[in-house]
């Protein structure tokens, strides 16, 4: 059963890449606190569905905004629609990723670019266009997800784990510069969390054996396991918290 933070009723919380996986987790774990949900995807019928099971589980409901956050400009305008009609985003949470595995010789300039844009310059502007609002609202709170792929040296992805060792290093300097002003800041970290991506693609009877032989915790890690410490973050509980990078991975590491 998840825990029950009283003060995240009603908050405003805007959620990056929220229509499958881990996103999904998270939206879904908000909406059960009763907040006040956004999200963006480009994955229109996940998103809607999403929302269809929030509505049949008697949560809230989440507002879904197709967005493609390669288009920053939109995702601003998006940001900035928000708040001008419905006020501060008090809760951030930066999650949209997309781990594609790649050879080093296949790497083209394009491609790198590609994988920076989708895995970490969106965290740099999410933050930018909510930092007044949060200011004026004196306090709010920021959740990067990062990953624990860079942190064990994975191969075949090396610019997929690149962008998001960065998301650890922007995590630090934002909560740096926004902490004067209540605003705190932190990463979530997870490690091979099995979502149906992971499942259609990468999970085999072999890999998972390997993964259980590396885990202190011999059992799969979902995407609710890292939802829950977001919420942990992301209420009061962790008044205390920020400039941290918590990791979530049944010990991998």
């Amino acid at each position: 059963m998840t825990a029950i933070y009283t003060d995240l009723k009603d908050k405003r919380v805007f959620i990056t890449g929220g229509g499958t996986g881990i996103g999904a987790s998270i939206v879904e774990h908000f909406c059960e606190q009763k907040a006040e949900v956004y999200f963006i995807d480009i994955n229109e019928k996940a998103s809607n569905e999403l929302v269809l099971k929030c509505k049949n589980k008697e949560i809230s409901i989440p507002n879904f905004i197709k967005c493609d956050l390669l288009d920053i400009k939109k995702l601003q305008n998006v940001l900035l629609k928000i708040i001008e009609e419905n006020g501060p985003i008090e809760i951030l949470i930066n999650s949209a990723a997309n781990d594609e595995r790649h050879n080093i010789e296949d790497v083209t300039e394009k491609y790198w670019n590609d994988r920076m844009n989708i895995n970490l310059r969106h965290y740099f502007f999410t933050v930018q266009s909510v930092r007044k609002s949060m200011i004026k609202n004196n306090g709010g709170v920021i959740v990067n997800i990062g990953s624990a792929s860079w942190m064990i040296g994975q191969g075949g992805m090396a610019a997929y784990t690149a962008a998001k060792s960065g998301v650890v290093g922007l995590t630090r300097s934002f909560a740096r510069d926004l902490g004067e002003y209540n605003i705190r800041v932190n990463s979530v970290v997870p490690g091979w969390t099995i979502t149906e991506r992971q499942i259609e693609k990468w999970l085999t009877p072999e890999s998972e054996a390997d993964m259980m032989k590396k885990q202190c915790i011999k059992r799969r890690l979902m995407p609710s396991d890292v939802a829950k410490a977001v919420l942990f973050f992301a209420s009061e509980q962790s008044s205390g918290c920020t400039n941290q990078s918590y990791i979530v991975d049944n010990g991998w590491l």
